[in-house]
């Protein structure tokens, strides 16, 4: 069992049609703790197979594999994704963009605490200079008293997901006064106010910190760049804990390097990983984590209660968790 619990954003896609119970498959290579959870929730793992109709797929950087898989198995009926963003399926998930079976499931929300407990750490670090401290090489070799409060300070959260609705918690301690920027213009619950994602350029300027936590789509690619990055103040501070792709990188650098904002903590960068030698390394004004937001003793626990909870809604009647919509890629 895991100490973190899942948090979910409210709504979500609803799948229309129920697919048929069956063996499940565990691919591409099966373990242990995977397979236990599927077994305690009443299912039955089994070789991939024509009678298979449900598919655990446990790899992110074999999407290619699973698409192979259901084509040649069209039975399937049930696919749970491992990570709770899947962009790396799009090409998986777009032929089924307009049909109703497969359902897809990944694993939005289950990583969200320790994601946005990442978030709130890389945070006050940039807010009290830590990324500075940790290089230097003497008592005072920069200013000694820079820093900033968390307190009272105006946060953008860019997503809407399971992460900013743990940020929002995480957060409330500090009085911040948060908008959240979404596709839905509907409040959200502890945010002082929220806006559609067509309104980011009106926000950007009075943010103090900007948190990026939203899924990487074709619409979302690159939704901060050159433009954004001029808007914002020269103390504000960006985090990045969702997707590097979200973030055009070359914008970063430059941004940083002419002082239009203070500094950037990245999780996740474009490419990523990213190169020896990159220029953000050497960024006196970047903190970079090396996709270390949820790590493999924390993910692995939160994906089997993932599996399992899935693995009870496919043999029963139960609802699904952390639904994909195919045709918009999350």
């Amino acid at each position: 069992m895991s100490q973190h619990r899942a948090v979910l954003a409210p709504g979500g896609h609803t799948p229309t049609t129920r697919p048929e119970p069956g063996p499940i498959a565990v691919l591409p290579e099966p373990e242990e703790r995977f397979v236990r959870a599927i077994e305690e929730a009443g299912g039955t793992v089994a070789p991939l197979s024509d009678e298979t109709r449900g598919l655990v797929w446990l790899s992110y950087s074999r999407a290619q594999e699973a698409a192979d898989v259901l084509e040649r198995h069209p039975g399937i009926g049930w696919v749970q994704l491992p990570w709770a963003g899947v962009d790396a399926f799009a090409d998986v998930l777009a032929p089924f963009a307009q049909k109703d079976l497969p359902v897809f499931t990944s694993a939005k929300g289950a990583y969200a605490q320790p994601v946005a407990e990442h978030a709130l750490t890389l945070t006050l670090a940039l807010l009290r200079k830590l990324h500075v401290r940790a290089r230097a090489k003497r008592w005072a070799d920069e200013a000694p008293k820079a820093g900033t409060s968390l307190y009272g300070l105006n946060v953008v959260v860019i997503g809407a997901g399971g992460i900013a609705i743990e940020l929002l918690r995480l957060l409330q301690p500090f009085d911040t006064r948060v908008t959240i920027v979404r596709r839905s213009a509907d409040p959200v619950e502890g945010a002082e106010r929220t806006v559609t994602s067509d309104r980011l350029a009106e926000v950007l300027p009075d943010a103090d910190v900007v948190v990026v936590a939203a899924a990487l789509t074709q619409g979302t690619s690159k939704l901060l760049g050159e433009r954004e990055f001029s808007l914002m103040k020269p103390t504000a501070v960006l985090v990045n804990i969702a997707r590097g792709g979200l973030v055009d990188t070359d914008a970063l650098v430059a941004a940083l390097e002419a002082g239009e904002l203070a500094d950037a903590a990245l999780d996740v960068t474009d490419p990523e990983p990213l190169p020896e030698g990159h220029a953000l390394w050497g960024s006196p004004r970047a903190l970079i984590t090396p996709h270390a937001a949820d790590t493999e003793e924390m993910v692995a626990p939160l994906l089997a209660e993932r599996i399992k909870a899935n693995t009870a809604a496919f043999v029963g009647d139960g609802e699904f968790v952390g639904v994909v919509n195919p045709a918009e890629g999350y």
